[in-house]
């Protein structure tokens, strides 16, 4: 299965990132099929997509990260909703409850 993903390069804690597609297995400084564009947190030029390949690739079955697929929509690259990008256990969401009925008998 192909994935569009961030490779990151740049210096230590001053990251860039490449916008690549690869085999979702593949380690992302392995090779790659294509650089579809960059992102740059840091600098102006921030996220510089090359927006008819990534949609080429898309098109081809090509699914994204939940990282770039929230680049995308936000940029209007992509039509869509964002995805979470971040997911909580079972164990984590069950001690938030807890808290949150600790919680409410106070209010």
């Amino acid at each position: 299965m192909l994935t569009i993903r961030l490779q990151r390069v740049g210096k230590k804690k001053h990251p860039a990132y490449r916008i690549i597609v690869s085999e979702k297995g593949r380690d992302t400084h392995d090779r790659y099929l294509e650089n579809l564009g960059s992102f740059n947190p840091h600098g102006d030029a921030g996220f510089l997509p090359k927006a008819d390949r990534i949609k080429f690739w898309i098109e081809k079955g090509a699914q994204t990260s939940s990282t770039i697929n929230n680049l995308l929509v936000k940029n209007g690259v992509i039509k869509g909703e964002k995805k979470r990008s971040v997911y909580l256990s079972k164990a984590r969401k069950a001690k938030m409850e807890e808290k949150k009925k600790a919680e409410q008998p106070k209010a």
